[in-house]
């Protein structure tokens, strides 16, 4: 029986940035992330609007602490494949999503897979 697992990553991107993103985590580790069957560097992308108001103390990628900021933003889809039951391949995703990611914070989602 296997102790690996399969997730869905989830994250929010500015559009202008979602490209370089992708590639350098698809280039980290292109056997679990991204990688369904015989298909690789497989995602998916939603256009839309994120919005967001950098606090006090915020050094934000893009507009000011105080105002209101509105961009351009995709949601990024990609499954990320683990071998053992401790998830190591998710961990190094996040790892490296969070290096890659030109957000201070970066607004990410994990879900857990099943098999059907």
């Amino acid at each position: 029986m296997s102790t690996g697992a399969r997730f869905k990553l989830v994250f929010f991107c500015p559009a202008v940035a979602t490209q370089s993103v992708l590639e350098h985590l698809f280039a980290t580790d292109p056997q679990h992330l991204g990688k369904i069957g015989n298909y690789s560097h497989c995602a998916f992308l939603s256009r839309g609007t994120g919005q967001f108001r950098p606090e006090d103390g915020a050094q934000p990628a893009i507009g000011t602490p105080g105002t209101l900021e509105y961009v351009d933003e995709d949601r990024v889809e990609i499954l990320v494949t683990t071998t053992d039951g401790n998830h190591h391949e998710l961990q190094k995703a996040l790892k490296i999503l969070k290096a890659a990611h030109p957000y201070e914070e970066v607004a990410y989602d994990v879900y857990r897979l099943e098999d059907f």
